[in-house]
């Protein structure tokens, strides 16, 4: 048999592949930040961002000075890290900040949080206008699971509204974080109300964009039901942000077990990557919840370590960004991120090479699939270290 095609050759095709294209555009392109630092909102002020950088300098001269040996806190580290760490948190300490409303706020009257989510506009107004605001900013609303969304949704518009009557415009940049999500309504309710504030900002359509957080079982099984979840926000979930500790402690893990690199949470991470496949979502892991136990290099030392562990977890991983929750961490995200993007870099650009030479590298014949994340890899390693 010799089939004979027309003008349309299968049909409903067209709009199959049109569909395929709205649900899996691709993996995320662009810049993504290494981190996100959470900030208290009554904390948080215009040199928030310079004093976390001043903190870690001091750290890292301190209990690391130029000249000392690494490996015994990070381990082998490629040629000139420790100085990469150094110019990074004197030019640009903080790649992403969150300006918290929920968890690290706390419960407060309503009218104490409308004057600091106006407080906290205001500063970030004065950062645009000085170019000290990050490339990433935002702030974390209160959750729709606490029963009261009117509360996550004034502050929301108090914030807004304050920042770009101040600035005269969105500093670009902007995500809004959208923590505990038990109920798949909620995320479409959200997209809602963000449709809805543009419209009283005067803002272009889908400027804001939000992150979800995946930190309780019910929201993993939430994404195991709806794998098209993304596809129904109309492009307003930007990314999926991991939460340790909810997520262990709704799991029932003992005190000692909430940790990163807990099975329970690779499981979690897991199955979010899977979900959201293909969407351009982008993935962030969580946190360490810890500081240095004292200013002596021993226990400086010890968080660099620990922490530096739960980072190259998260990296061998696929999650390549993560929260950060103290100055000492800026040290040892910044550290662990450019020793994992030099130590292979070199290796992977010439497998690139030899792949479209049509020759072998060390006996190895990469596929086209391997080659295409080779080149991500790449991409995102340019983007880690500042360089093309």
């Amino acid at each position: 048999m010799r089939l004979t095609f027309g003008d349309h050759p299968v049909p409903g095709f067209a709009a199959a592949y049109a569909e395929q294209l709205r649900r899996f555009p691709g993996g995320p392109a662009a810049w993504q930040p290494v981190h996100t630092v959470y900030v208290p909102a009554d904390r948080f002020d215009r040199g928030t961002v310079r004093s976390y950088g001043d903190a870690a300098l001091e750290l890292l001269d301190t209990h690391l000075p130029a000249g000392a040996d690494p490996a015994p806190v990070f381990g082998p580290l490629p040629a000139g890290v420790r100085e990469r760490v150094a110019r990074k948190l004197a030019a640009e300490p903080v790649e992403d900040l969150r300006i918290d409303f929920e968890d690290g706020y706390g419960a407060r009257p309503a009218a104490e949080e409308d004057r600091h989510a106006v407080a906290a506009a205001r500063e970030v107004a004065a950062m645009h206008a000085a170019g000290g605001l990050p490339r990433r900013w935002g702030l974390r609303v209160r959750s729709f699971a606490d029963g009261d969304p009117e509360r996550s949704l004034r502050t929301l518009d108090g914030f807004l509204t304050e920042v770009t009557g101040r600035a005269g415009t969105l500093p670009a940049g902007l995500r809004i974080t959208f923590p505990k999500v038990l109920m798949e309504d909620y995320l479409r309710q959200f997209a809602g109300w963000l449709a809805r504030l543009e419209e009283g900002l005067r803002l272009p359509a889908g400027t804001l964009r939000f992150e979800m957080q995946v930190e309780a079982p019910q929201t993993v099984m939430m994404l195991l039901r709806s794998p098209d979840l993304a596809a129904g926000l109309d492009g307003r979930l930007a990314a999926a942000h991991f939460g340790v500790f909810d997520h262990t402690a709704a799991c029932g893990l003992p005190p000692a077990e909430q940790r990163l690199d807990h099975p329970a949470c690779d499981h979690a991470r897991e199955v979010t990557r899977l979900a959201l496949a293909g969407t351009a979502v982008e993935l962030s892991d969580g946190s360490l919840a810890a500081a240095p136990a004292s200013t002596s290099t021993a226990d400086v030392h010890a968080l660099w370590r620990a922490h530096a562990a739960l980072v190259r977890h998260s990296l061998a991983n696929g999650f390549y960004q993560g929260w950060d929750m103290h100055p000492a961490h800026l040290v040892s995200r910044y550290a662990t991120v450019y020793a994992f993007h030099l130590s292979a870099r070199d290796a992977y650009a010439e497998r690139v090479r030899a792949f479209r030479e049509r020759r072998e590298v060390d006996g190895v014949l990469d596929e086209p699939a391997t080659v295409a994340a080779l080149a991500a890899a790449l991409r995102r390693a340019g983007h880690a270290l500042g360089e093309p």
